[in-house]
């Protein structure tokens, strides 16, 4: 079982850009999944979840209004568009499945992560 994360990049203030994490080995059609970002020296923090079929999402609120989770199951694909980017959003991306039907902020929720994409945002 694999997530693949991709779609990183170096970008400026207030460019956009989409993730995109690709699973394979499963379906993930019965799983809440989740993007989360890590700077190093920092814990893994929480960026946005979206419930099994769609249907809930949720945010943290640094990246309300600016960031959107979405997921195509027919294609067993997570994505997340980030618009209006900020430096502060410069971080490694992970796309994580959890073992609920629902997402939540808590990362021992999730028991399968992607590798990670860099995310790097210049002033």
């Amino acid at each position: 079982v694999q997530l693949q994360a991709s779609g990183g990049g170096v970008v400026q203030t207030g460019d956009s850009l989409r993730l995109s994490c690709a699973a394979s080995g499963r379906r993930f059609s019965n799983n809440g999944m989740a993007w989360f970002r890590q700077v190093p020296g920092e814990e893994r923090e929480f960026v946005a979840g979206i419930s099994w079929n769609g249907g809930r999402t949720v945010y943290a609120d640094s990246v309300k209004a600016r960031f959107t989770i979405s997921r195509d199951a027919s294609k067993n694909m997570l994505f997340l568009q980030m618009d209006t980017v900020a430096p502060e959003d410069t971080a490694v991306y992970y796309c994580a499945a959890s073992r609920f039907a629902v997402s939540s902020r808590q990362s021992s929720d999730y028991n399968y992560w992607g590798q990670g994409t860099q995310v790097t945002v210049s002033s």
